[in-house]
Order: C-alpha cells, then sequence, then structure tokens
C-alpha cells in the first residue's frame, strides 16, 4: 500500500497531468475545472498483470483513478469478439458507467500490468458534489472532453481504411501513453498486435500485415520491450494520404 505522502504526491501529480492531457487546439484550459481538486484520497488496491478489476457481471457503482500502472477497458461485441474501448494510464479515470447504476455493468476492466488503484463508490461522489457543486462540473467536463474523443474515433471508423485507423491510434496512443526521446522518435509500452486489432476493429492477421508495412518503410520499429514511432512522420504519412485520395 502506498503511504499518505505518495498518494498526496501521485493525487497532485495527477491534477497537473489532467491538464496537460488536452489538446493544444483548446485555448481554455485554465478555465477548466479539475476533479482531484474536490476529490479526497480514498482506497487504494493492487492487481497483478491480467488480473480483472471488474466484470460484466459485478454492480456499476464505482468510478476508478489510476495511480500506477495500465487499465485496459474493453467490451464483447455481438459476435463474441472483443472491442476494446481505451487504455487508461496514471492519473486518468475510468469506470464512468458507474454513474448509471447498473446492476451489470456493460465492460470489463482488466490491468495490463502491476496496477493501483483508487476507487469511491457513486454514493461518495454524489455526496461529496452536493457539499462541492464544482466537482460536478469538472466530472461533466471531464466526461464531455471523453465523449469528444469517441466521437473523432467513431468519425475515423466511418470515413478510414484499416491502415489510416490504426495510423491514428498509435499516433492518440503515443500523444497518451508515450515518451518523447528529444531525437524526434516516440516510445511506448509493447502493444501486442490482438489488443491493437481489438481497438481498431479488425483482425490481429491484418494489424500485422500494417505493423510490417510500417516498419518496412522506417515509420516505427517494435518488440516485445515496445514500440518506438516517429510520430510526426505519421502525421504527413495521414495528411498526404488524405491528398492522395482527394485526386
Amino acid at each position: 500500500m502506498l503511504n499518505t505522502a505518495t498518494v498526496e504526491s501521485r493525487t497532485e501529480s495527477a491534477k497537473n497531468s489532467y491538464m496537460s492531457t488536452m489538446p493544444a487546439t483548446v485555448d481554455n484550459r485554465d478555465q477548466l475545472e479539475d476533479p482531484l481538486a474536490y476529490l479526497p484520497c480514498s482506497t487504494i488496491v493492487e492487481y497483478s498483470r491480467g488480473q480483472l478489476i471488474y466484470g460484466r457481471s459485478q454492480p456499476s457503482n464505482s468510478i476508478y483513478l489510476v495511480i500506477d500502472g495500465k487499465v485496459k477497458v474493453c467490451r464483447n461485441a455481438d459476435d463474441g469478439r472483443q472491442v476494446v474501448v481505451d487504455i487508461y494510464q496514471p492519473d486518468e479515470f475510468f469506470g464512468e458507467c458507474g454513474f448509471l447504476g447498473e446492476k451489470q455493468r456493460l465492460e470489463e476492466a482488466v490491468a495490463l500490468d502491476s496496477t493501483k488503484v483508487m476507487t469511491w463508490t457513486t454514493s461518495e461522489i454524489e455526496e461529496l458534489i452536493v457539499r462541492r457543486p464544482r466537482l460536478g462540473i469538472a466530472l461533466i467536463q471531464l466526461l464531455v472532453r471523453r465523449s469528444t474523443d469517441f466521437g473523432t474515433r467513431i468519425e475515423s471508423f466511418s470515413i478510414d481504411n484499416i491502415g489510416r485507423r490504426l495510423v491514428r491510434s498509435l499516433i492518440r496512443f503515443s500523444e497518451r501513453l508515450g515518451r518523447d526521446t528529444g531525437d524526434g522518435s516516440v516510445d511506448m509500452m509493447p502493444f501486442t498486435h490482438e489488443l491493437l486489432s481489438q481497438y481498431v476493429g479488425t483482425s490481429r492477421e491484418i494489424v500485422t500485415h500494417y505493423m510490417n508495412q510500417l516498419r518496412r518503410q522506417g515509420y516505427l520499429k517494435y518488440s516485445r520491450k515496445g514500440i518506438s514511432l516517429n510520430r510526426e512522420a505519421l502525421r504527413e504519412w495521414l495528411r498526404r494520404d488524405t491528398s492522395d485520395h482527394a485526386e
């Protein structure tokens, strides 16, 4: 378990991280409320790699904050295939469906590595909102931002072929989960082709085909240790590909 000083330090880091994840096109960052400014430290639970944090058979009555590690949230499609909703890193909330108060969740959350999460019940959140109304505003802003991101992803599903969807997904993951190396490349955690296929909406074999193609063309390198990609080169690839299709 983390001690109080560590939790407070992590919470302060989360406040800064939350603001830094907003897109550069948004100019009103200072006007956005920070949920962590109104949430007290709560119970921290540790999970090992691959361990289920919550499943579809569990009641929907809590929300979570990643303290350490990474979490995959996924659903099952009607045909039984798994669909990755998103991947969450330290200082990001997940499990917001808990606000619906359903008897069962529509999704499940799994630890991708050794993970620590902080959790609050929705009843605790509701009581806090009564005393601290700005917390409600902060959570609305967070959920609207997330809804906007999902809208962008749906747009990509509507107009992009699989190769473009994969490239957009890699760029997004590099922005949220990557580390700039200083030489123009970005290093990320290893993503299995199976996980990428579940996020992009295709088969593992097709993802492998495109990943090999991108590697041969020099846009990225990947191994079991991680992925290193040239984000600006991939953005230029998207722009050039759009231009080619427009001609």
